[in-house]
């Protein structure tokens, strides 16, 4: 949507009335978050590189699943030490370094280098439909997001000694970008699922109350934005059991056939996150009132909880 003028005073507080992307800024405690997440038949990849002003928080993640062998790395690295994050998403290079791992995102390619891993690969963005949005919790807080689903993804995958080719219309890319002026504790939950032609991105929690969602469905080409906060259900005693998502313009079930867990935390900076990998179920209504079938499309689902 165009800007009016800039969403963010010189002081680092939001002015409510434009609705438009941050400007390059030092804010001070301010969050700057990329995550890619590579889905293959045969595996799952998932890179995170973060600035938050006190501390940088990244991570490599492979999940075989044929066998359900999980390769994780997480770090914490104080005080965002050896992290330079780019000014816009979709531009310049993203590179942190520190703790064993080593992971830099250049535009349209991504790759995490350290001995016997090296994911590496290319998607196309020019223009992509993309769920952007910014979330106003306060005068002082506010974060900036773009959710970009089913991105085409090609290249190499190296486990040790093996390579696995990516690419075909089977493989797909998503990425999550933020960047703003976070609360020190927050709770989220996402979903993303996709498939040929067709994603859905569902999203709660921490943008409840805010009238701001990030929430779409991604269909041949066209984003058909989800503006209502959706219900979500499921078991934290069994996250493998099916979770729903509910709302006037979405039905979904999500089907987890792998769990993760990942804890981390240095001092003020703690995570702990549950993504499950699987597929959903369910349908999902267009700008048109067409409701689009989700079944098949896969993807994953979390509850994410953390503290900077």
């Amino acid at each position: 949507m165009p800007a009016r003028r800039s969403a963010r005073s010189r002081r680092g507080r939001l002015d409510p009335a434009p609705a438009a992307p941050l400007e390059p800024a030092r804010l001070g405690r301010a969050k700057r978050w990329e995550h890619w997440g590579i889905v293959t038949p045969s595996h799952i990849v998932g890179l995170v590189a973060s600035s938050l002003d006190h501390a940088g928080v990244h991570g490599v993640y492979v999940l075989d699943r044929s066998t359900g062998r999980e390769l994780p790395e997480d770090v914490v690295t104080p005080p965002s030490r050896g992290v330079r994050m780019p000014e816009r998403s979709g531009a310049g290079t993203a590179s942190v370094r520190g703790g064993g791992v080593a992971i830099e995102l250049a535009q349209h390619h991504h790759q995490r280098r350290r001995p016997g891993l090296r994911p590496a690969g290319r998607g196309p963005a020019a223009g992509r439909p993309r769920s952007l949005g910014v979330v106003p919790w306060s005068r002082r807080r506010f974060q900036y997001t773009v959710k970009d689903l089913g991105r085409p993804v090609r290249g190499l995958l190296t486990l040790g000694s093996e390579q696995f080719p990516i690419g075909g219309s089977d493989c797909f890319a998503a990425l999550d970008h933020g960047c703003g002026k976070w609360p020190c504790a927050v709770t989220w939950n996402w979903a993303a699922g996709c498939g040929p032609g067709c994603a859905v991105q569902l999203g709660g929690t921490w943008t409840d109350g805010t009238g701001s969602t990030e929430n779409a469905l991604f269909l041949d080409g066209r984003l058909h934005k989800i503006g209502d906060e959706p219900a979500w259900t499921y078991d934290r005693t069994d996250r493998l059991r099916p979770r729903r998502v509910t709302g006037p313009r979405a039905g979904a079930e999500f089907r987890p056939f792998h769990e993760r867990a990942a804890r981390t935390g240095l001092g003020v900076a703690a995570n702990e996150a549950h993504p499950c990998f699987g597929r959903f179920t369910g349908r999902a209504r267009a700008d048109d009132g067409t409701w689009v079938e989700l079944d098949g499309l896969t993807g994953w689902a979390e509850e994410a909880r953390n503290r900077w």
